[in-house]
């Protein structure tokens, strides 16, 4: 596997290699002792998402807090999407940076994204299918979230031939100087 550093030195662009013929390809999409020394240290997964949305679709940005913070190791197997993280922890300074990411179904790229970091996706092509793993379960209590369009972030989201589409707690997610931080 290949492991190239983001914007953000703790997220990380996992590359596996992938093997292909006339038949089609095969991956090991995450084996634990390579994974945990591509990262540095020991990452247990507890749990597993999939998620399809079709073009525009915008999740995010969500991250939980601690005692229930996640680390997320993300994929996209078929589409594409542009992936976003956003560096929520104040002592960090990183604090309100973000790095974005194209994963696909074809270039077969992972995102680790750490405990502490906000996360999001815009689906770029008709359907997109994304599938993560997560260091803890969902914690409706712990969940935080920060705007996708704040300008103090100054994300960079790609041009589509439609409107985002957004739940309604995305739309109105706080601010970063409004929002819930890792202190």
């Amino acid at each position: 596997m290949n492991v190239i550093p983001t914007a953000l030195p703790e997220v990380l662009i996992i590359e596996p290699k992938v093997f292909g013929d006339a038949r089609g390809f095969f991956m090991e999409s995450w084996t634990e002792p390579k994974f945990n020394a591509a990262v540095g240290h020991d990452v247990r997964f507890v749990q597993d998402n999939h998620s399809r949305s079709g073009q525009g679709v915008l999740r995010g940005l969500h991250f939980q807090l601690p005692p229930h913070a996640q680390g997320k190791l993300v994929r996209c197997t078929s589409g594409a999407v542009f992936d976003v993280t956003v560096d929520m922890r104040k002592a960090s300074p990183n604090f309100g940076k973000w790095a974005g990411v194209e994963l696909s179904g074809e270039n077969h790229r992972q995102l680790w994204i750490p405990p502490g970091f906000a996360h999001g996706f815009l689906v770029l092509t008709e359907t997109a299918d994304f599938l993560y793993k997560t260091t803890d379960t969902y914690a409706p209590q712990a969940e935080g979230s920060v705007r996708w369009n704040d300008p103090a972030i100054g994300i960079v989201w790609p041009t589509l031939p439609i409107d985002f589409k957004l739940a309604d707690k995305d739309a109105n997610a706080p601010l970063l100087a409004a929002a819930k931080s890792f202190d």
